[in-house]
């Protein structure tokens, strides 16, 4: 189970990579005004998403799905002293959002219809540090 653990933490850091450097490749986007700049960042953009963020976003929930209904541990998940690992797992629904509303993103700029400004893009470049910090303060200090 630990190999699926250190797997789980080396996909979770990939996915979260991309989570910091998609909303940065937006805000350069969205202050680029020529076309080859333009067509330059919705290749990285979609390179990113497609390449690195997703298939690191699916692989750390089926690894933390196999941890958290693998038989060995499922006396410790539903047991009393889990409400970490319950606050965790809500922390990461709304980054799954965060990630699809990425893939919006992503496709407003591979359309030319982004409406938002460099300055939005800095701000939603922020949201995944706050749930990180949420998500390892909860499985390393394990407060409640």
């Amino acid at each position: 189970m630990l190999w699926v653990k250190a797997f789980h933490i080396i996909f979770m850091v990939s996915w979260f990579a991309g989570l910091f450097y998609l909303p940065r490749l937006f805000v350069y986007h969205a202050s680029s005004s020529d076309e080859i700049s333009n067509e330059r960042f919705k290749i990285m953009e979609r390179k990113l998403f497609y390449g690195i963020m997703t298939p690191a976003a699916i692989i750390t929930m089926i690894l933390g799905l196999w941890m958290l209904f693998d038989s060995t541990w499922q006396v410790y998940v539903i047991g009393m002293k889990t409400f970490w690992l319950q606050l965790k797992l809500i922390i990461v629904i709304p980054l799954v959002i965060y990630h699809i509303y990425c893939w919006k993103l992503l496709n407003d700029f591979k359309e030319d219809k982004n409406t938002h400004s460099h300055v939005y893009y800095r701000w939603f470049n922020e949201i995944p540090v706050f749930m990180l910090m949420g998500i390892i303060i909860l499985v390393i200090v394990k407060p409640i």
